[in-house]
């Protein structure tokens, strides 16, 4: 167990009497709980074997800091790359940026602020507590560690009734050497409200550990529209949570981009608790080199006549791996459910490796469910029609990977992403045609 994260960090973390007591709480049962280990199911295939937990340097507990180090690599000016990102949104109801672990950056226009918005740092803003309420049933090892040290928790609090025309956008950045840090955001959308989020997790080609959890929480016939785009740098480890409930005729589109990071991993749950509650789950991936991308998706229907939606689709090159399970569980009560579970990977390299496992788990016979899953390489019938038409070889992979991506590309949230992260997915295959041809 690392020995900077002990319980008398996380009471001395600042915030209200409430968030302390939960802190201390979490610290305690991080503490008695063993580190998973690729024998346990949630975590067959996965890398969580190789992490070394003990070697990172949490940035909490900044008054006995070891080295002057943490305090100059979380002050001053934001980093170039996160500067980038905010300037991609220019227009945004509001925004905010943590770098290794501590809010550097609060901003929100004045009639959000009018209209009873709330957002930044969670401990100010009103009517953030309640941290947790979605996310305490999927604890493990790391969301207690995330419970008890996150710094500084970020809180987005949309009122009844308001409906928010333009994107809020968080970012995390993270570029110091052996840290660990633990972002958390929570957004809680009120009745018939409505909001989008952009939730953007980069920094520097360093080796660090990062593990967010993110809460998503939808009350009765509110909308939210949800994007992570996750470019950690190539030797960093990120181990995250995408945690979501939906309450009746609320709505939910939560999608998620994996491009960067050594080993990212993510668990998204959508817990789907009111009768008439949808969630449409997307991502895609991309690994190169030797990335592994991991994800586990839980769809659970707990009330009448809810729906819900998956589709995450990928692509694998030189000797990346790719990680898909996937459980959709429909509850007893859960009558009227519509649930549906699409994962296609395409492999690019015969030294990649995809593993995709879909699972349904149905507790009521009125429900229309289904699940698919595709491993493989390109479609040859596609590219020898390309190439029929004079469209050279390397042309017309490039071509086909990237028509595969626009079903998802074409529901994203935020227009203003789209784009870049086309041009993204190019640069990742032009640099593997060269990859190969060096080889």
């Amino acid at each position: 167990m690392n020995s900077l994260l002990t319980t008398d960090v996380a009471a001395g973390l600042s915030g209200p009497d409430w968030l302390r007591s939960r802190r201390i709480d979490a610290s305690a049962r991080f503490l008695a709980t063993p580190m998973p280990t690729s024998d346990e199911e949630v975590w067959r295939y996965g890398r969580i074997d190789e992490l070394a937990f003990d070697d990172f340097l949490p940035l909490v507990g900044f008054a006995d800091a070891p080295s002057d180090e943490i305090s100059t690599a979380t002050a001053g000016a934001i980093p170039a790359g996160a500067r980038a990102m905010l300037d991609s949104v220019p227009q945004r109801a509001g925004a905010l940026i943590t770098y290794n672990g501590r809010i550097i950056h609060s901003e929100i226009q004045p009639e959000w602020v009018t209209r009873g918005v709330g957002f930044g740092a969670l401990t100010d803003v009103d009517g953030a507590v309640g941290l947790g309420s979605v996310a305490d049933g999927a604890f493990d090892f790391f969301g207690l560690a995330n419970d008890a040290f996150a710094t500084d928790p970020v809180a987005l609090i949309v009122p009844r009734g308001v409906v928010v025309d333009a994107p809020f956008l968080v970012i995390d950045w993270v570029d110091l050497e052996g840290s660990m840090t633990f972002p958390r955001l929570l957004v809680r959308v009120g009745e018939d409200a409505e909001v989008t989020v952009f939730e953007h997790h980069g920094g520097d080609n360093v080796r660090a550990l990062s593990v967010p959890i993110t809460e998503l929480d939808v009350e009765q016939a509110g909308r939210l529209r949800y994007l992570n785009v996750q470019e950690r740098g190539r030797q960093t480890w990120q181990i995250a949570s995408q945690l979501s409930r939906v309450a009746q005729d609320g709505t939910i589109l939560a999608a998620q981009v994996a491009l960067g990071g050594a080993y990212a991993r993510t668990r998204a749950d959508c817990r789907l608790a009111g009768r008439g509650a949808s969630g449409d789950l997307l991502a895609i991936y991309f690994g190169e080199f030797d990335q592994t991308l991991d994800f586990r998706t839980f769809q659970d229907h707990l009330a009448p006549d809810t729906t819900s939606r998956l589709l995450f689709k990928g692509a694998v090159g030189g000797e990346s791996r790719s990680i898909y399970t996937g459980l959709i569980k429909v509850r007893p009560q859960a009558h009227g459910t519509n649930a549906f579970q699409t994962n296609r990977t395409i492999k690019l390299s015969e030294r990649a490796w995809a593993e995709s496992v879909p699972n349904l788990e149905i507790e009521n016979n009125d429900v229309h469910c289904s699940h698919a899953s595709t491993v493989g390489p390109i479609d040859e019938d596609q590219r020898f029609y390309l190439e029929s038409r004079g469209v050279p070889p390397q042309v017309a992979e490039q071509l086909v990977v990237a028509g595969f991506y626009d079903e998802v590309l074409a529901q994203l949230p935020v227009a203003e992403v789209v784009a870049p992260l086309r041009e993204r997915i190019v640069e990742r295959l032009e640099r593997r045609d060269r990859v190969e041809v060096t080889a």
